[in-house]
């Protein structure tokens, strides 16, 4: 009995002091909002990559925005994973990808009425086509937007010269 009490007791403290599994959550976002987040990080570099669960080139990508945010995680980079799709997706489609690809950065889902205009105030360059980028070195003050699909290689160039 004794051993059997220790035994739960381990079982948890195992599991209260372990760090939880972060499951990924998936919070809807105004461009209001991710203006606020952007001010905050004075010499930060933001890196939105805008993407769709119906869009094969930005699933195909996702993992390097991945791979970019472990390797930099000991530098001042937040990466933003900004869904387009709609909010009728959000349960069905977007947070059951999050989850199966594990993403490990911030996922978001845009919560704009007007596409025309979200995609104007992103970039006045930006057709609307998926997938698209923006990256903003605060401290810099260069912001580049790229309407393309990206390799590693590419990213990781692209935020070198940023």
């Amino acid at each position: 009995m004794r051993t059997l009490f220790r035994c739960w007791i381990i079982f948890c403290l195992i599991f209260t002091v372990m760090p939880r599994v972060n499951a990924q959550t998936v919070k809807l976002l105004t461009l209001n909002q991710l203006d606020q987040r952007i001010k905050q990080g004075r010499d930060t570099t933001y890196i939105v990559n805008f993407w769709a669960t119906w869009c094969a080139p930005c699933l195909k990508e996702l993992p390097y925005f991945e791979k970019l945010g472990a390797n930099l995680k000991n530098k001042k980079v937040k990466i933003f994973l900004v869904s387009a799709d709609t909010k009728s997706k959000l349960e069905k489609a977007v947070i059951p990808l999050a989850k199966r690809l594990k993403l490990k950065n911030e996922v978001f889902l845009l919560n704009e009425k007007s596409q025309q205009v979200y995609i104007d105030r992103v970039d006045k360059s930006w057709s609307g086509a998926l997938p698209a980028t923006l990256f903003i070195n605060k401290a810099k003050r260069k912001r580049e937007f790229y309407e393309k699909e990206f390799t590693y290689a590419e990213l990781l160039k692209t935020y070198n010269s940023i």
